[in-house]
């Protein structure tokens, strides 16, 4: 199957400009950047795409490939050989941020720079590291995820979203995450939360850019200052923001730590 279609990529933007590529969390689709991306279409080349099982991508999930993040990183090097791209600004948000961490490593020809919007390596607690959950707590999650999606999905998307006095956010989470197929976000689940990428950070050979929201339940302060720390040449924006989803919730504010990062680097 063509990578593109089953992706369903979308190349906007200036053509041979440099590549800003932009890719959604967990429950998500590339809709989820419809307030940020154009910005960077009057400079750029933009290209979006959808994960396996969300939004409109048509790709196969692979069972074995998929079970944990390189098979996602895996996928975005794969969209990248095809639209012979290199010079890459990877933009990632949540779990995201990390399979662009993985991609980097994995393919440091292809990207020139990373930004990381609210980056998570580990969600439990660990001895000295605080990732904000304790193992009991993503136990929970993902039994009540196995069990009863579209009532997790109910629950946890206005949690997760923050800004409890802008419902309308929180209800456009929790239809997107019952848009994702069940069974895979299950699975995508299961790769997210039981994820240890902090001995991948310092693999990283490119500036990066962290941008941490205030208040954000998924991805404490404390976790974005590590991926900070743990990335050799990073900068830490912490971002007027609640939640997790601040290219909803404040898109300006993205925009404007982007739009900064970009006019440094070269």
């Amino acid at each position: 199957m063509d990578v593109l279609r089953a992706h369903n990529v979308r190349d906007t933007g200036v053509p041979g400009g440099r590549v800003v590529m932009f890719a959604h969390g967990f429950g998500c689709d590339q809709h989820m950047w419809r307030y940020v991306a154009p910005y960077f279409e009057a400079s750029h080349r933009v290209i979006l795409f959808d994960h396996v099982g969300s939004g409109g991508a048509t790709a196969p999930y692979d069972v074995e490939r998929h079970a944990s993040l390189d098979g996602y990183a895996e996928d975005v090097v794969r969209i990248c050989a095809e639209l012979e791209l290199d010079d890459v600004v990877f933009v990632g948000h949540s779990v995201s941020a990390m399979v662009g961490v993985l991609a980097q490593v994995r393919a440091p020809e292809r990207f020139s720079a990373l930004a990381l919007v609210g980056p998570s390596p580990r969600y439990i607690n660990d001895d000295a590291y605080t990732g904000g959950f304790e193992p009991a707590d993503i136990d929970d999650l993902l039994s009540a995820l196995s069990s009863n999606y579209l009532g997790w999905s109910s629950a946890m998307a206005p949690v997760i979203m923050g800004n409890p006095e802008r419902p309308e956010l929180g209800a456009e989470l929790t239809q997107s995450f019952c848009r994702t197929d069940p069974d895979i976000a299950e699975r995508f689940a299961r790769a997210t939360f039981l994820s240890d990428n902090r001995s991948d950070l310092p693999l990283v050979t490119v500036p990066t850019l962290v941008m941490q929201c205030r208040d954000d339940l998924i991805a404490p302060m404390q976790v974005g200052q590590y991926v900070a720390d743990a990335i050799p040449d990073s900068s830490l924006v912490v971002l007027e923001a609640s939640g997790h989803c601040p290219n909803l919730s404040a898109p300006n504010e993205v925009i404007k730590a982007l739009d900064t990062f970009l006019t440094r680097e070269p």
